[in-house]
């Protein structure tokens, strides 16, 4: 039986991979990429498990949160903005350029940043190839820009952007001990857990005592008095 897990684009998941391997020799893991917005009816249809980002559908999926990304802004790599450490919403509205909303977007924003006129790009990939050619910025969590890192494109922290989460989710009906295995080597549970060890051995009983010949436990003989 091979094992599916589906992961979305910026999930990193070589030391998760390896440490399957290792567990699991048995069962192949494949890693079936799948898009973000596509990743919870694929899920259904297809996976056993995914690297999705939040939010859920909690009425078809279970979902334990991993951990929360920085985002950061793209900019050409002569930019300006790249003279400070880290920026806010603010400055990024006040340099009045466009700030690009690719229709994949996956950063729950309270408002839909201003586009100053500019169409929304199909995907972030090509929201990237837009900030390369200086037509505007764009905001997105940090390992997707690390995923579409080009020579001319450089990033900085947005310390108020919306950020975004991964999570391990799987169907509701769908749970199984290799679910089980899998929650387990994303919470850095180890073989020796609680959940994954033998029954502690019982300690051996103690011996009885020896019988003497009526019967009676042998006892050291009695001192005679003097």
């Amino acid at each position: 039986m091979t094992f599916r897990l589906l992961v979305v684009p910026g999930v990193v998941i070589d030391r998760w991979r390896d440490t399957w391997a290792q567990r699991r020799p048995e069962t192949p893991l494949e890693l079936v990429p799948v898009e973000a917005a596509e990743a919870q009816e694929r899920l259904a249809e297809t996976g056993h498990a995914a690297l999705l980002r939040l939010p859920v559908d909690k009425g078809r999926n279970h979902a334990i949160p991993l951990y929360t990304e920085q985002s950061v802004v793209l900019a050409h790599r002569d930019h300006a903005l790249h003279a400070a450490d880290e920026l806010t919403l603010a400055e990024l509205y006040e340099l009045g350029e466009p700030l690009l909303h690719p229709l994949d977007d996956v950063l729950a924003w309270a408002s839909p940043p201003p586009d100053r006129g500019v169409e929304r790009p199909e995907t972030t990939a090509a929201a990237v190839e837009w900030v390369a050619a200086e037509a505007g910025l764009l905001v997105v969590p940090q390992s997707l820009a690390r995923l579409y890192h080009r020579r001319d494109v450089k990033y900085k922290p947005v310390t108020d952007a919306p950020d975004s989460s991964v999570a391990l989710a799987w169907p509701i009906d769908g749970h199984s001990e290799l679910v089980e295995e899998m929650i387990g080597i994303v919470r850095g549970r180890t073989v020796n857990s609680s959940r994954g060890q033998a029954p502690a051995a019982k300690a051996p009983a103690a011996k009885a005592p020896k019988k003497g010949p009526a019967g009676r436990a042998a006892s050291s003989p009695a001192r005679r008095p003097r």
